[in-house]
């Protein structure tokens, strides 16, 4: 299955989600959305596997890993936003994003739309984190994002990943 992720930098939502088991292959790059969200958004595509990691586990890395409750003056560029290709999976998403609301003591601007448009990063930028972790943005913006993976999502983690993040 595949689905769409936006919200923050785009190298960090990829080097979270390369992370994961489940999850085989994050495709780094901007997406649109139709009218009026039609500007391109740094954002992710996943192609994850349902039955070893439930959409409401990927939905809830998703809103924990980046601002999702703020509506700060980067949110043309870091739309805030679960991508994807059919009604029936919006609706889906939007029931998780209802529940998950619960556990946010402020309220989520996550919107689910439509995937309507993707074009990759140029391919200098392709999994950023992997081809240099020792970068100061990886150290300072990253590390710290798959910190949190590793201590609140340590059983949907790759182990190999693990290993070497420790």
């Amino acid at each position: 299955m595949k689905i769409g992720l936006g919200g923050g930098c785009h190298w960090c939502t990829e080097a979270v989600f390369q992370a994961i088991a489940g999850i085989s292959k994050v495709e780094q790059g901007f997406i649109r959305s139709d009218p009026p969200e039609d500007a391109w958004s740094e954002a992710v595509i996943v192609t994850f596997d349902p039955e070893l990691l439930p959409m409401d586990v990927l939905i809830e890395i998703h809103l924990r890993t980046h601002s999702s409750t703020s509506r700060h003056k980067m949110r043309g560029k870091y739309r805030s936003a679960v991508y994807v290709y059919d009604a029936g999976t919006g609706v889906k998403v939007g029931r998780i994003l209802r529940k998950l609301q619960r556990d946010f003591d402020e309220p989520l601007i996550t919107n689910v739309m439509t995937l309507a448009g993707f074009k990759t990063s140029d391919e200098r930028f392709q999994s950023y984190y992997e081809k240099d972790p020792e970068r100061p943005f990886c150290k300072t913006y990253i590390d710290p994002k798959l910190a949190f993976l590793r201590k609140e999502f340590s059983k949907v983690l790759r182990e190999q990943r693990v290993e070497a993040a420790q």
